[in-house]
Protein backbone atom coordinates (compact mmCIF):
# COMPACT_ATOMS: atom_id res chain seq x y z
CA UNK A 1 0.00 0.00 0.00
CA UNK A 2 1.42 3.43 -1.03
CA UNK A 3 0.07 5.07 2.16
CA UNK A 4 -1.07 4.06 4.89
CA UNK A 5 -4.71 4.52 7.00
CA UNK A 6 -2.59 7.73 9.27
CA UNK A 7 -2.54 9.26 6.05
CA UNK A 8 -4.73 12.41 5.60
CA UNK A 9 -3.96 14.88 2.58
CA UNK A 10 -5.79 18.27 3.22
CA UNK A 11 -4.11 21.15 1.25
CA UNK A 12 -4.94 24.89 2.34
CA UNK A 13 -2.28 26.80 0.47
CA UNK A 14 -3.80 26.77 -2.86
CA UNK A 15 -7.27 28.12 -1.75
CA UNK A 16 -5.49 31.70 -1.23
CA UNK A 17 -4.91 31.72 -4.79
CA UNK A 18 -2.50 32.86 -7.71
CA UNK A 19 -1.65 36.26 -5.94
CA UNK A 20 0.03 33.90 -3.24
CA UNK A 21 1.86 31.50 -5.11
CA UNK A 22 2.95 30.31 -8.79
CA UNK A 23 1.85 26.63 -10.18
CA UNK A 24 5.44 24.95 -10.56
CA UNK A 25 7.47 21.63 -11.94
CA UNK A 26 10.13 20.01 -10.61
CA UNK A 27 13.31 20.08 -12.76
CA UNK A 28 14.07 16.38 -14.47
CA UNK A 29 17.00 15.19 -12.49
CA UNK A 30 19.80 12.94 -14.54
CA UNK A 31 19.44 10.84 -11.28
CA UNK A 32 17.83 10.28 -7.73
CA UNK A 33 19.97 8.13 -5.60
CA UNK A 34 17.88 7.83 -2.17
CA UNK A 35 20.52 9.21 0.92
CA UNK A 36 18.03 10.02 3.54
CA UNK A 37 14.51 9.10 4.60
CA UNK A 38 13.17 10.12 8.32
CA UNK A 39 10.50 6.97 9.36
CA UNK A 40 9.92 8.40 12.75
CA UNK A 41 8.73 11.62 10.86
CA UNK A 42 6.92 9.85 8.07
CA UNK A 43 4.92 7.68 10.52
CA UNK A 44 3.55 10.51 12.15
CA UNK A 45 2.00 11.48 8.36
CA UNK A 46 1.63 8.22 6.97
CA UNK A 47 4.16 7.92 4.27
CA UNK A 48 6.59 4.99 6.26
CA UNK A 49 5.09 2.65 4.60
CA UNK A 50 6.50 3.60 1.36
CA UNK A 51 8.71 1.08 -0.14
CA UNK A 52 12.62 3.10 -1.50
CA UNK A 53 11.41 3.06 -4.99
CA UNK A 54 7.93 4.05 -4.36
CA UNK A 55 10.00 7.22 -1.55
CA UNK A 56 11.95 8.50 -4.78
CA UNK A 57 8.88 8.35 -6.92
CA UNK A 58 7.19 10.98 -4.40
CA UNK A 59 10.40 13.08 -3.14
CA UNK A 60 13.19 12.58 -6.07
CA UNK A 61 10.75 12.67 -9.05
CA UNK A 62 7.90 14.63 -7.45
CA UNK A 63 4.80 12.12 -8.29
CA UNK A 64 2.12 13.84 -6.85
CA UNK A 65 1.24 12.68 -3.36
CA UNK A 66 -2.61 11.16 -3.47
CA UNK A 67 -5.39 13.26 -3.13
CA UNK A 68 -2.42 16.37 -2.40
CA UNK A 69 -1.23 19.93 -4.02
CA UNK A 70 -0.83 18.91 -8.16
CA UNK A 71 1.05 20.93 -9.34
CA UNK A 72 3.37 21.99 -6.86
CA UNK A 73 3.20 25.71 -6.03
CA UNK A 74 6.39 27.90 -5.20
CA UNK A 75 4.91 30.81 -2.62
CA UNK A 76 5.69 34.61 -3.09
CA UNK A 77 7.16 36.56 -0.66
CA UNK A 78 9.54 39.62 0.00
CA UNK A 79 11.94 39.84 3.35
CA UNK A 80 14.51 42.33 4.70
CA UNK A 81 17.65 41.02 4.07
CA UNK A 82 20.22 41.66 6.91
CA UNK A 83 17.77 44.54 7.02
CA UNK A 84 17.77 46.01 3.69
CA UNK A 85 14.58 45.51 1.99
CA UNK A 86 13.99 43.20 -0.83
CA UNK A 87 11.15 42.60 -3.71
CA UNK A 88 12.45 40.22 -5.68
CA UNK A 89 12.14 37.40 -3.29
CA UNK A 90 9.95 34.09 -3.30
CA UNK A 91 10.40 30.20 -3.52
CA UNK A 92 13.99 30.23 -5.70
CA UNK A 93 14.72 26.62 -5.39
CA UNK A 94 11.63 25.21 -3.61
CA UNK A 95 7.89 24.54 -3.81
CA UNK A 96 5.34 23.64 -1.54
CA UNK A 97 4.81 19.90 -2.56
CA UNK A 98 1.93 18.63 -0.16
CA UNK A 99 -0.15 19.45 3.21
CA UNK A 100 -1.39 16.89 5.45
CA UNK A 101 -2.94 15.94 8.92
CA UNK A 102 -0.69 14.62 11.75
CA UNK A 103 -1.23 11.84 13.47
CA UNK A 104 -1.92 12.10 17.08
CA UNK A 105 -2.35 16.25 17.14
CA UNK A 106 -4.47 16.73 13.64
CA UNK A 107 -1.99 19.82 12.84
CA UNK A 108 -2.03 20.65 9.64
CA UNK A 109 1.57 20.13 8.62
CA UNK A 110 3.49 20.91 4.96
CA UNK A 111 5.96 18.85 3.16
CA UNK A 112 7.89 21.42 1.04
CA UNK A 113 11.49 21.34 -0.89
CA UNK A 114 14.70 22.92 -0.95
CA UNK A 115 16.65 22.01 -3.93
CA UNK A 116 13.89 21.32 -6.70
CA UNK A 117 14.73 23.19 -9.80
CA UNK A 118 13.96 27.04 -10.88
CA UNK A 119 11.00 28.85 -10.32
CA UNK A 120 9.64 32.35 -11.33
CA UNK A 121 11.15 33.87 -8.22
CA UNK A 122 14.51 32.05 -8.81
CA UNK A 123 16.23 35.37 -10.22
CA UNK A 124 19.44 34.60 -11.82
CA UNK A 125 19.86 31.29 -9.54
CA UNK A 126 20.10 27.74 -10.89
CA UNK A 127 17.50 25.83 -8.50
CA UNK A 128 19.49 23.41 -6.93
CA UNK A 129 20.96 22.55 -3.83
CA UNK A 130 23.84 21.30 -2.98
CA UNK A 131 24.56 17.60 -1.45
CA UNK A 132 26.70 19.17 1.01
CA UNK A 133 24.19 21.70 1.66
CA UNK A 134 21.53 18.95 2.34
CA UNK A 135 23.52 16.45 4.76
CA UNK A 136 24.58 19.73 6.97
CA UNK A 137 20.78 20.65 6.96
CA UNK A 138 19.59 16.73 7.78
CA UNK A 139 22.04 17.16 11.26
CA UNK A 140 21.05 20.72 11.95
CA UNK A 141 17.95 19.53 12.10
CA UNK A 142 18.59 16.30 14.40
CA UNK A 143 20.00 17.64 16.67
CA UNK A 144 18.23 20.75 16.95
CA UNK A 145 15.49 18.07 17.42
CA UNK A 146 17.32 16.34 20.34
CA UNK A 147 17.70 19.38 22.05
CA UNK A 148 14.12 20.25 22.38
CA UNK A 149 14.11 23.82 19.61
CA UNK A 150 10.97 23.91 17.69
CA UNK A 151 12.29 22.98 14.00
CA UNK A 152 11.42 21.84 10.63
CA UNK A 153 12.50 18.05 10.19
CA UNK A 154 14.56 17.21 7.48
CA UNK A 155 12.16 14.41 5.71
CA UNK A 156 13.92 13.21 2.86
CA UNK A 157 17.10 13.40 0.75
CA UNK A 158 17.52 12.27 -2.69
CA UNK A 159 21.16 12.63 -4.96
CA UNK A 160 20.31 14.29 -8.13
CA UNK A 161 23.49 13.38 -10.19
CA UNK A 162 24.64 17.15 -11.48
CA UNK A 163 27.57 18.75 -10.87
CA UNK A 164 27.07 22.30 -9.50
CA UNK A 165 29.06 25.51 -9.56
CA UNK A 166 29.49 27.44 -6.41
CA UNK A 167 31.54 30.69 -6.06
CA UNK A 168 32.31 29.94 -1.95
CA UNK A 169 33.29 26.24 -1.95
CA UNK A 170 35.15 23.81 -3.67
CA UNK A 171 33.55 23.31 -7.86
CA UNK A 172 31.83 21.17 -9.12
CA UNK A 173 30.29 20.03 -6.61
CA UNK A 174 27.21 17.37 -6.12
CA UNK A 175 23.17 17.87 -5.77
CA UNK A 176 20.79 16.83 -3.91
CA UNK A 177 16.76 18.22 -3.28
CA UNK A 178 15.78 17.97 0.40
CA UNK A 179 12.36 17.39 1.55
CA UNK A 180 11.33 19.21 5.01
CA UNK A 181 8.39 18.32 6.92
CA UNK A 182 7.09 21.75 8.64
CA UNK A 183 4.18 23.46 10.51
CA UNK A 184 4.04 26.37 8.17
CA UNK A 185 6.02 27.92 5.59
CA UNK A 186 3.94 31.28 5.93
CA UNK A 187 6.53 33.85 6.52
CA UNK A 188 6.63 36.81 8.21
CA UNK A 189 7.70 38.02 4.27
CA UNK A 190 4.57 36.90 2.99
CA UNK A 191 3.03 39.15 4.68
CA UNK A 192 5.27 42.19 3.78
CA UNK A 193 4.99 41.19 0.39
CA UNK A 194 1.14 42.20 0.08
CA UNK A 195 1.41 44.68 2.98
CA UNK A 196 4.16 46.02 0.13
CA UNK A 197 1.52 46.74 -2.44
CA UNK A 198 -0.95 47.89 -0.02
CA UNK A 199 -3.13 45.26 -0.57
CA UNK A 200 -5.18 45.07 2.15
CA UNK A 201 -7.71 42.39 1.74
CA UNK A 202 -4.75 39.72 0.77
CA UNK A 203 -3.37 41.36 4.12
CA UNK A 204 -6.35 40.04 6.17
CA UNK A 205 -7.01 37.31 4.00
CA UNK A 206 -3.84 35.94 5.28
CA UNK A 207 -4.43 36.63 8.69
CA UNK A 208 -8.05 35.02 8.59
CA UNK A 209 -6.02 31.74 7.25
CA UNK A 210 -3.20 31.31 9.36
CA UNK A 211 -5.65 31.98 12.15
CA UNK A 212 -7.90 29.23 10.53
CA UNK A 213 -5.30 26.88 10.41
CA UNK A 214 -3.13 27.78 12.95
CA UNK A 215 -4.16 29.63 15.62
CA UNK A 216 -7.84 28.39 15.60
CA UNK A 217 -8.21 29.62 19.60
CA UNK A 218 -7.96 33.35 18.09
CA UNK A 219 -11.16 32.72 15.77
CA UNK A 220 -13.37 34.65 18.38
CA UNK A 221 -10.56 37.35 19.28
CA UNK A 222 -11.87 40.99 18.81
CA UNK A 223 -9.24 42.00 16.96
CA UNK A 224 -7.92 39.34 15.11
CA UNK A 225 -4.87 40.82 13.80
CA UNK A 226 -3.29 42.33 17.15
CA UNK A 227 -4.59 38.92 18.70
CA UNK A 228 -2.51 37.10 16.01
CA UNK A 229 0.65 39.11 16.51
CA UNK A 230 0.84 38.69 20.13
CA UNK A 231 0.95 34.93 19.78
CA UNK A 232 3.18 34.83 17.04
CA UNK A 233 5.48 36.63 19.26
CA UNK A 234 5.16 34.06 22.24
CA UNK A 235 6.00 31.16 19.54
CA UNK A 236 9.01 33.53 18.51
CA UNK A 237 10.20 34.23 21.75
CA UNK A 238 9.82 30.24 22.64
CA UNK A 239 11.93 29.45 19.60
CA UNK A 240 14.29 32.24 20.51
CA UNK A 241 14.82 31.13 24.03
CA UNK A 242 15.80 26.99 22.58
CA UNK A 243 17.85 28.85 20.30
CA UNK A 244 19.82 30.29 23.15
CA UNK A 245 19.59 27.34 25.51
CA UNK A 246 20.87 25.17 22.90
CA UNK A 247 24.00 27.45 22.07
CA UNK A 248 22.69 28.02 18.12
CA UNK A 249 23.56 30.34 15.69
CA UNK A 250 20.79 30.36 12.87
CA UNK A 251 23.27 33.18 10.89
CA UNK A 252 20.35 34.64 8.56
CA UNK A 253 17.74 35.99 10.39
CA UNK A 254 15.70 37.26 7.07
CA UNK A 255 12.26 38.01 7.68
CA UNK A 256 11.93 35.72 5.17
CA UNK A 257 13.71 32.94 7.26
CA UNK A 258 10.96 32.99 9.94
CA UNK A 259 7.12 31.63 10.19
CA UNK A 260 4.23 32.30 11.87
CA UNK A 261 4.35 28.96 13.65
CA UNK A 262 7.67 29.94 15.72
CA UNK A 263 9.74 26.93 14.21
CA UNK A 264 13.40 27.23 12.94
CA UNK A 265 13.90 26.52 9.29
CA UNK A 266 16.21 26.69 5.83
CA UNK A 267 19.53 26.18 7.32
CA UNK A 268 22.39 27.69 5.76
CA UNK A 269 25.35 28.67 7.29
CA UNK A 270 24.65 27.74 10.78
CA UNK A 271 26.96 26.94 13.91
CA UNK A 272 26.12 25.67 17.47
CA UNK A 273 28.31 27.29 19.83
CA UNK A 274 32.00 25.64 20.63
CA UNK A 275 31.75 27.73 23.96
CA UNK A 276 30.17 30.43 25.21
CA UNK A 277 30.59 33.62 22.88
CA UNK A 278 28.10 36.04 22.71
CA UNK A 279 30.04 37.92 19.55
CA UNK A 280 30.14 34.37 17.78
CA UNK A 281 28.17 34.60 14.03
CA UNK A 282 27.87 31.65 11.86
CA UNK A 283 27.72 33.26 8.62
CA UNK A 284 31.06 34.41 7.41
CA UNK A 285 29.52 37.11 5.04
CA UNK A 286 27.90 38.90 8.26
CA UNK A 287 30.41 41.38 9.39
CA UNK A 288 28.72 43.45 11.54
CA UNK A 289 27.56 40.33 13.85
CA UNK A 290 23.67 41.38 13.03
CA UNK A 291 23.04 37.74 13.58
CA UNK A 292 25.55 37.14 16.33
CA UNK A 293 24.93 34.76 18.62
CA UNK A 294 23.81 37.11 21.51
CA UNK A 295 22.06 39.50 18.98
CA UNK A 296 19.41 36.73 18.13
CA UNK A 297 16.73 37.83 20.41
CA UNK A 298 16.92 41.66 19.48
CA UNK A 299 16.95 40.29 15.46
CA UNK A 300 13.94 38.11 16.42
CA UNK A 301 12.01 41.08 17.80
CA UNK A 302 13.32 43.22 14.72
CA UNK A 303 11.34 40.87 12.51
CA UNK A 304 8.40 40.93 14.94
CA UNK A 305 8.21 44.71 14.12
CA UNK A 306 8.18 44.34 10.65
CA UNK A 307 5.24 41.58 11.16
CA UNK A 308 3.39 44.21 13.12
CA UNK A 309 4.00 46.93 10.60
CA UNK A 310 2.13 44.76 7.89
CA UNK A 311 -0.84 44.09 10.52
CA UNK A 312 -1.43 47.98 10.61
CA UNK A 313 -3.42 47.67 7.29
CA UNK A 314 -6.12 45.94 9.24
CA UNK A 315 -5.86 46.96 12.60
CA UNK A 316 -4.76 49.80 15.43
CA UNK A 317 -1.26 50.81 15.64
CA UNK A 318 -1.93 50.70 20.08
CA UNK A 319 -3.13 47.08 19.62
CA UNK A 320 0.12 45.89 17.77
CA UNK A 321 2.35 47.64 19.95
CA UNK A 322 0.54 46.39 23.02
CA UNK A 323 1.53 42.32 21.52
CA UNK A 324 4.98 43.40 20.48
CA UNK A 325 5.80 44.59 24.36
CA UNK A 326 4.17 40.90 25.46
CA UNK A 327 7.32 39.89 23.51
CA UNK A 328 10.47 40.56 26.21
CA UNK A 329 8.44 39.45 29.37
CA UNK A 330 7.67 36.27 27.16
CA UNK A 331 10.95 35.73 25.65
CA UNK A 332 12.75 35.88 29.37
CA UNK A 333 9.78 33.21 30.60
CA UNK A 334 10.95 31.10 28.57
CA UNK A 335 14.24 31.77 28.40
CA UNK A 336 14.52 30.29 32.15
CA UNK A 337 12.13 27.48 31.36
CA UNK A 338 14.51 26.38 28.39
CA UNK A 339 17.45 26.76 30.92
CA UNK A 340 15.98 24.91 33.43
CA UNK A 341 14.91 21.97 31.21
CA UNK A 342 18.77 21.53 29.62
CA UNK A 343 19.94 21.41 33.33
CA UNK A 344 17.44 18.93 33.97
CA UNK A 345 15.49 20.72 37.00
CA UNK A 346 12.36 21.42 38.32
CA UNK A 347 11.00 25.39 38.74
CA UNK A 348 11.02 27.20 41.59
CA UNK A 349 9.66 30.61 40.97
CA UNK A 350 10.72 33.60 38.84
CA UNK A 351 12.91 34.88 41.11
CA UNK A 352 15.03 31.92 41.85
CA UNK A 353 14.86 30.42 38.66
CA UNK A 354 16.13 33.81 36.98
CA UNK A 355 19.20 33.71 39.75
CA UNK A 356 19.85 30.34 38.50
CA UNK A 357 19.92 30.91 35.22
CA UNK A 358 22.05 34.31 35.02
CA UNK A 359 24.51 32.56 37.53
CA UNK A 360 24.52 29.65 34.71
CA UNK A 361 25.19 32.24 32.35
CA UNK A 362 27.92 34.02 34.11
CA UNK A 363 29.77 30.40 35.01
CA UNK A 364 29.70 29.21 31.35
CA UNK A 365 31.48 32.42 30.46
CA UNK A 366 34.17 32.63 33.11
CA UNK A 367 35.18 28.61 31.78
CA UNK A 368 36.32 30.21 28.66
CA UNK A 369 38.09 28.04 26.35
CA UNK A 370 38.28 25.09 28.73
CA UNK A 371 34.60 24.87 28.59
CA UNK A 372 32.62 23.37 25.40
CA UNK A 373 28.91 24.54 25.53
CA UNK A 374 27.21 21.34 25.70
CA UNK A 375 29.46 19.40 27.93
CA UNK A 376 28.22 22.07 30.85
CA UNK A 377 24.67 21.50 30.77
CA UNK A 378 25.44 17.53 30.10
CA UNK A 379 27.68 17.18 33.50
CA UNK A 380 25.18 19.27 35.88
CA UNK A 381 22.20 17.53 34.17
CA UNK A 382 19.39 16.78 36.92
CA UNK A 383 21.59 19.36 38.93
CA UNK A 384 23.85 16.37 40.44
CA UNK A 385 27.10 17.77 41.70
CA UNK A 386 28.29 14.83 42.63
CA UNK A 387 28.57 13.67 38.91
CA UNK A 388 29.90 16.71 37.57
CA UNK A 389 32.81 16.82 40.19
CA UNK A 390 33.82 13.21 39.28
CA UNK A 391 33.82 13.88 35.70
CA UNK A 392 36.26 14.92 33.40
CA UNK A 393 36.07 18.89 34.29
CA UNK A 394 35.91 18.58 37.60
CA UNK A 395 38.53 20.69 38.61
CA UNK A 396 37.32 23.75 37.21
CA UNK A 397 34.04 23.23 38.55
CA UNK A 398 35.31 23.14 41.88
CA UNK A 399 36.99 26.72 41.54
CA UNK A 400 35.52 29.56 42.52
CA UNK A 401 34.11 30.63 39.46
CA UNK A 402 31.61 28.19 39.81
CA UNK A 403 30.92 28.64 43.23
CA UNK A 404 27.47 30.80 43.30
CA UNK A 405 25.94 28.34 40.02
CA UNK A 406 26.78 25.63 42.78
CA UNK A 407 25.88 26.97 45.28
CA UNK A 408 22.09 27.80 43.54
CA UNK A 409 21.83 24.75 41.76
CA UNK A 410 22.02 22.48 44.95
CA UNK A 411 18.46 24.35 45.93
CA UNK A 412 17.14 22.55 43.16
CA UNK A 413 15.32 19.07 42.49
CA UNK A 414 16.20 16.94 39.38
CA UNK A 415 13.15 17.01 37.16
CA UNK A 416 12.52 13.59 35.87
CA UNK A 417 15.56 12.25 37.58
CA UNK A 418 15.21 8.69 36.08
CA UNK A 419 16.32 10.32 32.87
CA UNK A 420 19.70 9.85 34.29
CA UNK A 421 19.55 5.98 34.34
CA UNK A 422 19.88 6.53 30.58
CA UNK A 423 22.79 4.93 29.49
CA UNK A 424 24.14 7.99 27.33
CA UNK A 425 24.62 9.72 31.02
CA UNK A 426 27.47 6.61 31.55
CA UNK A 427 29.54 7.82 29.24
CA UNK A 428 31.78 11.08 29.78
CA UNK A 429 31.20 13.09 26.73
CA UNK A 430 28.08 14.45 25.75
CA UNK A 431 27.20 14.35 21.76
CA UNK A 432 27.42 18.05 19.80
CA UNK A 433 27.85 19.00 16.59
CA UNK A 434 30.57 21.38 15.67
CA UNK A 435 32.24 22.45 13.02
CA UNK A 436 34.75 20.27 12.42
CA UNK A 437 32.89 17.22 12.58
CA UNK A 438 30.64 18.18 10.14
CA UNK A 439 33.40 18.62 8.04
CA UNK A 440 35.14 15.41 8.91
CA UNK A 441 31.43 13.35 7.56
CA UNK A 442 31.15 15.43 4.04
CA UNK A 443 34.82 14.98 3.79
CA UNK A 444 34.00 10.84 3.58
CA UNK A 445 31.27 10.96 1.92
CA UNK A 446 33.09 13.30 -1.01
CA UNK A 447 36.07 12.01 -1.24
CA UNK A 448 35.17 7.84 -0.81
CA UNK A 449 31.00 8.27 -0.92
CA UNK A 450 31.10 6.55 2.48
CA UNK A 451 27.94 7.75 4.33
CA UNK A 452 28.70 5.10 7.59
CA UNK A 453 30.15 8.22 9.87
CA UNK A 454 26.72 10.30 8.79
CA UNK A 455 24.46 7.59 9.60
CA UNK A 456 26.49 6.57 12.83
CA UNK A 457 25.96 10.43 13.70
CA UNK A 458 21.92 10.49 13.71
CA UNK A 459 22.01 7.21 15.37
CA UNK A 460 23.85 9.04 18.20
CA UNK A 461 21.81 12.24 17.92
CA UNK A 462 18.73 9.72 18.36
CA UNK A 463 20.16 8.19 21.57
CA UNK A 464 20.61 11.73 23.22
CA UNK A 465 17.33 12.77 21.87
CA UNK A 466 15.41 9.81 23.72
CA UNK A 467 17.70 10.34 26.82
CA UNK A 468 17.41 13.98 27.04
CA UNK A 469 13.65 13.85 26.29
CA UNK A 470 13.33 17.48 25.99
CA UNK A 471 10.27 17.39 23.71
CA UNK A 472 7.16 15.76 25.92
CA UNK A 473 4.63 16.76 23.13
CA UNK A 474 7.17 14.72 20.42
CA UNK A 475 6.28 11.75 22.57
CA UNK A 476 3.02 11.96 22.16
CA UNK A 477 3.39 11.09 18.30
CA UNK A 478 2.80 7.15 17.24
CA UNK A 479 5.73 5.19 17.95
CA UNK A 480 8.29 4.76 15.01
CA UNK A 481 12.04 3.79 13.93
CA UNK A 482 14.05 7.02 13.72
CA UNK A 483 15.66 8.05 10.56
CA UNK A 484 17.35 4.95 8.55
CA UNK A 485 19.86 4.63 5.43
CA UNK A 486 18.00 3.63 2.70
CA UNK A 487 17.99 0.12 1.08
Amino acid sequence: MPVSPVYRPDPQFPALGREFADPVAAADFPAAILRYRNDRAAATVGLDTLSDDEWVAHFGRFRPLPGNIDPPIAQRYHGHQFRVYNPDLGDGRGFLFAQLREAGTDRLLDLGTKGSGQTPWSRQGDGRLTLKGGVREVLATAMLDALGVPTSRSFSLVETGEALQRGDEPSPTRSAVLVRLSHSHVRFGTFQRHAYFEAKDRVGALVDHVVGLYYPELEGANDRPAALLEAVCGRAARLTARWMAAGFVHGVLNTDNMNVTGESFDYGPYRFLPKSDPNFTAAYFDHSGLYSFGRQPEAVFWNLQQLAGCLSLVTGSDALVNALNGFGPAYRRELMAAMLARLGVAPQGDEADAALVQAAFGAMAEGGEQLRWEPFFFDWFGGREDRALKGPRADLYAGPDFAEFRQRLGAYAADRPERLDHPYFAGPEPEELLIDEIEAIWADIDRRDDWSALHAKLARIETARVAWDLSPAASATPTAPGPRPPG
